[in-house]
C-alpha cells in the first residue's frame, strides 16, 4: 500500500518575486512549507543575484512544470563594462579589465544587432550544465581548469533592446528562448563592443505566460497566513489556476460524463473538435460557473480525444464521484 503523502491536497501556480541572494531553491522550499502542500516545484532556475517572475507550481501544476521550463523568458539586466568576471556577474572575482569603448547609440545598436535571432552561445563556466557527470559551477568552484571544452548551443534571442547606457554600463531587455544564459549575451555584447563585460543587475520581466505584474513577494505572501493560523483561504486565493500554464494550447470542453471517461482512461469524441488533427489539446469541464482542467492529451481528425495527462484535484474528484 503506498504511503500517503504529508501536506495538503492544493494545486495551481504562485508567481514569486524572487529576491536577490536567495537560490530559486530555498523560494520553492519556503512557498511549499508556508502552504504546507504535497508536492511542488519551480520552472527554471534563476541566478541568486537575479530577482522577479519565479513561477513556483502547487500539487498537479507540477505536471505541466516542464512546459514552463520551455517557454520563452523576458530579462531586464544591467551590462557593467570594462572588467570579466569568473562568474560573468557581480559576484565573481575579476579575471581581467579593459579599456571602455566610446559609446554611442549607433555603435551599440550594431552590437545589438549581431545577437538578434537564432544564435551560437558557448554557456558560462557558473552553469548548472554538466561535464562527465559533475555540473560547471561544481567544477569551477574546486578550481579546475576553465579550458573544459563547453559545448555551443543554438538558442534564440527574439527581442533585445537598448533602454539606456552610460559610459560603463548597458541596461538591456531582452526577451528569449530557453536555455539561453544572459551572463554570456552580457560577455558576448561587451566584446563586440570591444571591451570586456558582466551582468551587475538581473531581473526577470516574464516566464511563458506570467509576467511581472502576477508576482508577489515572499513576504507578503506570509502575510496572508497569521502565525498560528489553519486558514489557507487568503493564501489559497492568491493561486492561478493550473490551466494558465497552458495558455497557448487549444481548449476542449467537455461534459461530465466524458471527463468520467476521462478519469477511467477511455477516449472520448469532442463535442467542439474541427476537421484537423492537434496534437496537444486540453480538457475542461465548466460545472456551476466553475471551471476545471480533466487533463492534457491529443486529438485526431475525427474528433477522438486520447488523454496524455490525467489532472487529479479533490474538487474535480468529488465532482465525478
Amino acid at each position: 500500500m503506498a504511503r500517503k503523502r504529508k501536506g495538503r491536497e492544493i494545486s495551481g501556480i504562485i508567481v514569486i518575486d524572487k529576491p536577490s541572494g536567495m537560490t530559486s531553491n530555498a523560494v520553492l522550499q519556503k512557498v511549499k512549507w508556508l502552504y504546507q502542500a504535497q508536492k511542488a516545484g519551480h520552472t527554471g532556475a534563476l541566478d541568486p543575484i537575479a530577482t522577479g517572475v519565479l513561477p513556483i507550481c502547487l500539487g498537479e501544476a507540477t505536471k505541466f512544470s516542464q512546459r514552463l521550463l520551455d517557454s520563452d523568458k523576458r530579462y531586464v539586466t544591467r551590462v557593467q563594462l570594462g572588467e570579466s568576471r569568473d562568474t560573468a556577474d557581480v559576484e565573481g572575482e575579476v579575471l581581467a579589465t579593459a579599456a571602455l569603448p566610446v559609446l554611442t547609440p549607433e555603435k551599440i545598436e550594431a552590437a545589438l544587432a549581431k545577437y538578434r535571432g537564432e544564435i551560437t552561445q558557448v554557456p558560462p563556466m557558473y552553469s548548472a550544465l554538466k561535464h562527465e557527470g559533475k555540473k560547471l559551477y561544481e567544477l569551477a568552484r574546486e578550481g579546475v581548469a576553465f579550458d573544459i571544452q563547453k559545448k555551443a548551443r543554438q538558442v534564440t534571442i527574439h527581442q533585445l533592446t537598448l533602454l539606456d547606457y552610460g559610459k560603463d554600463y548597458l541596461e538591456l531587455d531582452v526577451t528569449c528562448s530557453k536555455g539561453t544564459y544572459i551572463r554570456s549575451l552580457a560577455e558576448d555584447v561587451a566584446k563586440a563592443l570591444d571591451t570586456l563585460g558582466y551582468v551587475a543587475v538581473l531581473r526577470r520581466l516574464g516566464a511563458g505566460p506570467y509576467q511581472a505584474d502576477m508576482m508577489m513577494t515572499i513576504n507578503e505572501l506570509e502575510a496572508l497566513k497569521p502565525e498560528g493560523s489553519e486558514d489557507y483561504s487568503s493564501m489559497d486565493n492568491r493561486l492561478l489556476p493550473t490551466y494558465t500554464a497552458l495558455e497557448s494550447v487549444p481548449i476542449i470542453q467537455v461534459s461530465l460524463d466524458q471527463a468520467r471517461d476521462l478519469q477511467f482512461g477511455r477516449a472520448i469524441k469532442a463535442l467542439d473538435a474541427g476537421d484537423k488533427p492537434l496534437p496537444q489539446v486540453q480538457l475542461r469541464l465548466c460545472h456551476d460557473q466553475q471551471e476545471y482542467l480533466v487533463g492534457f492529451g491529443e486529438m485526431d481528425a475525427q474528433g477522438v480525444v486520447a488523454l496524455k495527462r490525467l489532472v487529479k484535484v479533490p474538487e474535480l474528484a468529488a465532482l465525478l464521484s
